[in-house]
């Protein structure tokens, strides 16, 4: 079934002002995860992903997650490597540890070379 839909000039321009003004679907940004989750996202990565990929990031057995070596890659498909594993590899999946989320706020901070120290990973060195 098609519906056509025609608006006046005055009313197209309102019904572009309320959905440019809403929150866009594609947003990349994980906003629901606390601190306290963050430093655990942060020491699991310095510590458990550290542990293949370098305690600095820049490659070990499994390849380097600088943003030069991540910059380029869709975040779906990142994600999707973290929660699922690559098969025929060393890279596990990590979906029983962690949430979509999780794994989408560890993306974003690898992809912007966003991994300060943290207290826990401090504490734990």
């Amino acid at each position: 079934m098609r519906v056509n839909i025609s608006f006046s000039g005055r009313m197209l321009t309102i019904v572009i002002a309320i959905l440019s003004s809403q929150p866009v679907l594609a947003d990349t940004t994980v906003s629901g995860i606390d601190e306290k989750r963050q430093n655990e996202l942060l020491y699991f990565v310095k510590h458990d992903c550290g542990s293949c990929h370098g305690m600095t990031l820049k490659g070990g057995l499994g390849p380097a997650l600088l943003p030069k070596t991540l910059g380029g890659k869709p975040k779906a498909f990142l994600v999707t490597t973290i929660l699922e594993g690559r098969k025929n590899t060393a890279m596990p999946p990590w979906k029983p540890m962690l949430s979509h989320d999780d794994a989408s706020w560890i993306v974003e901070q690898l992809q912007n070379g966003s991994i300060p120290q943290t207290q826990l990973a401090k504490g734990a060195q």
